[in-house]
């Protein structure tokens, strides 16, 4: 596969600052702002909000990076990145959303900034807290402040110490009430693990400026799901001290998808023929409408865009974008020498819906491909999914494009229980 523009740059930086071997010297690198700009720029060169974005060497070498001033960053085998713990059994609470608020479409939340916004107006943010009034105070770009901290090396029992002076961060929304301040970094799209920096800096600076508890408060929004997480710091000078504290999911309610809509809509949709493209594997069926909404959002996206800018590797942006174009929610074609994803007249008219009606749109193009209606006709039947084998004998009767051995029916059977299994959880109970 090509290599990304990071990874060519990084290439050429690792070359020529000898960075392996001074690391292994001093157990650390640091490297200027500059410096790195001889190649990319450093804004784009130092950016990874998830594991998988770092470039190919940083991942061979266990490597990554972190800013420590304005104009310099250190690069070493620490550890920056947390796991998230991933529940998708939690029932999402539901809330209501102001009646009288014009200006805000929260069918159509296509920023960070929009969900705050959302949260805050409908209530979330209180309930979640566990205080009645609180106000937006900070957020935007600031400078970090003086602080030094250890940091876990991995794969050791050592530490690294960094100072950091006046380095920038950024602040997605700070809400601030009688008992805390509440530091809030948020994301529109779904990954695996977060860059604990973006907690750890605001945190650091804020509680040197008050003399009020700092939470640090993270939240995830897609498809209409609002997932707030807290964590906390057991120690203020150790990085990776941090550990979730609670986390709780929140939906503003619109009515919701009952059984009897769901065997209405199998019963009258029309089934259409398999389309010549890779049926899918890609487990998330969520992904796959987070990579709509980001495709909403952004028009277009390379290749190289969507693995760069979302938590996938290059084989997993293939998987995800083949099941959109399965499903005719996404187009590609090539554009200026690179291949670009679009979303699909019927994928864009899908946000011209609102939240209730989108979900049972997406339940209604899952349904129209033969794999799913049979499997669900078999929920009906049995008052439980189809087991693996079973989901292969649907596939091989419904003729799916381009399968030619058990192994791959197999892998593609895993998807399709994942799938159906998020049809079932739209069900309200």
């Amino acid at each position: 596969m090509s290599k990304s523009k990071n990874d060519e740059a990084w290439e050429k930086l690792f070359q020529k600052h000898n960075l392996v071997s001074e690391i292994n010297r001093k157990g650390f690198y640091e490297i200027s702002s500059s410096s790195i700009n001889e190649f990319r720029e450093a804004r784009l060169m130092t950016k990874f909000d998830f594991k998988s974005q770092l470039p190919s060497l940083f991942l061979e070498h266990s490597y990554s990076i972190l800013p420590i001033s304005r104009g310099k960053y250190i690069i070493s085998s620490f550890e920056t990145f947390k796991e998230f713990n991933n529940v998708d059994l939690i029932e999402p609470t539901k809330v209501q959303f102001p009646n009288y608020l014009e200006s805000m479409d929260y069918n159509n939340i296509t920023s960070e900034s929009a969900a705050l916004n959302c949260a805050y107006v409908s209530g979330m943010m209180e309930d979640f807290v566990g205080e009645e009034k609180l106000y937006p105070t900070v957020n935007g770009r600031m400078g970090s402040g003086i602080f030094n901290f250890k940091i876990d090396i991995q794969n050791q029992s050592s530490t690294l110490e960094i100072n950091v002076n006046k380095a920038q961060l950024e602040i997605d929304g700070g809400l601030e009430g009688i008992e805390s301040l509440y530091l809030i970094e948020a994301k529109n799209s779904i990954s695996r693990d977060f860059l604990i920096r973006q907690l750890y800096y605001p945190f650091r600076l804020w509680n040197y400026k008050i003399s009020k508890p700092i939470r640090n408060l993270f939240l995830t929004y897609t498809n209409g799901i609002f997932h707030f997480r807290e964590y906390v710091f057991e120690n203020i000078n150790h990085y990776n001290s941090i550990r979730l504290l609670k986390q709780k999911k929140y939906v503003i309610y619109e009515g919701g998808i009952t059984l009897d809509i769901l065997k209405n809509t199998r019963k009258n949709i029309r089934v259409l023929s398999e389309p010549k493209i890779p049926f899918p594997q890609a487990d998330s069926f969520e992904r796959v409408i987070n990579l709509c909404e980001l495709l909403y959002e952004n028009k277009f996206l390379t290749k190289e865009d969507i693995t760069e800018k979302y938590d996938f590797d290059k084989r997993q942006t293939n998987y995800y974008t083949d099941a959109g174009r399965y499903l005719e929610l996404i187009h590609k074609k090539k554009m200026d020498g690179q291949i670009c994803f679009f979303l699909s007249p019927k994928g864009m008219d899908l946000f011209q819906l609102s939240m209730a009606k989108r979900q049972l749109k997406f339940i209604e193009i899952l349904l129209s491909k033969k794999v799913f209606n049979q499997s669900l006709e078999y929920y009906f039947h049995n008052h439980q999914l189809p087991h693996k084998n079973e989901i292969v004998n649907i596939m091989k009767q419904a003729n799916v494009y381009n399968i030619d051995s058990e192994n791959t029916f197999r892998r593609r059977a895993s998807t399709v229980a994942s799938w159906m299994n998020w049809v079932l959880a739209q069900i309200e109970q």
